[in-house]
This record gives structure tokens, sequence and C-alpha cells, in this order.
């Protein structure tokens, strides 16, 4: 089952969905600001993408700044916390599939998400 964690006002976003679209994926469509990922579900995605939160995480947002975030602590497990409990800071987009999950920022990251859909 593949699972596109989807924001509609991210152009990305809606690049990644046009993209499963026209490859004629089924998928589940998640708007994660909506139904933000529990922390056990951001941290097997953030270890089937082999990534740290940090290293995904928006930091230009403006709650990045409210919270400090570039300053705080790298502890993954306070990071999941925080991510969870503001999901805006969570990359997008992001498509989950049974053979992990990648962020699908760019051309050739979308291109593994759908070989491996």
């Amino acid at each position: 089952m593949t699972e596109l964690w989807h924001n509609p006002r991210c152009s990305k976003s809606r690049a990644a969905k046009a993209a499963l679209d026209e490859a004629g994926v089924a998928y589940t469509e998640r708007r994660y600001l909506d139904e933000p990922p529990t922390a056990e579900e951001l941290d097997a995605v953030l270890t089937s993408i082999g990534a740290e939160p940090w290293e995904v995480a928006r930091l230009n947002e403006a709650v990045a700044g409210e919270l400090d975030l570039r300053n705080l602590e790298r502890d993954r497990a306070r990071w999941i916390e925080v991510m969870v409990a503001h999901p805006v800071l969570i990359q997008r987009p992001i498509v989950v599939t049974g053979g992990g999950a990648v962020v699908a920022r760019d051309d050739e990251s979308l291109r593994r998400a759908l070989d491996s859909a």
C-alpha cells in the first residue's frame, strides 16, 4: 500500500500527487497537517528514509524559529515529538511504499518513489 503525505498548498507535493496519478499508482492521500503522524509512524518513516528528524525538518517555518529548532539538542525522540506536535515542520511530500519511504522533492527521488510503489 502506498501513502502520500501531502500538503495540497505545496507545489512539490502537488507534483508528486500528479506523478502518482499519471503513473496509475493506487495510493492513500494523507493530508498530514490535518492528520499528523504518530511518533511511531514518523520514526518508522525516518528510519525507512535513512534520515534523522533534523535532516528533514523545515527549519524556515515560523514555528521553527519560535521553537529555536536550529539550537535544539540533536535528540531523535525530542525532535520527533516536536515534529508530531507541529507537523508543518515535516518536509513534504513523503511517499511511503512497501519498499520504503522517500522525500519526493526532486525528479530523482520522485522516480525512486514511483519505482518502489
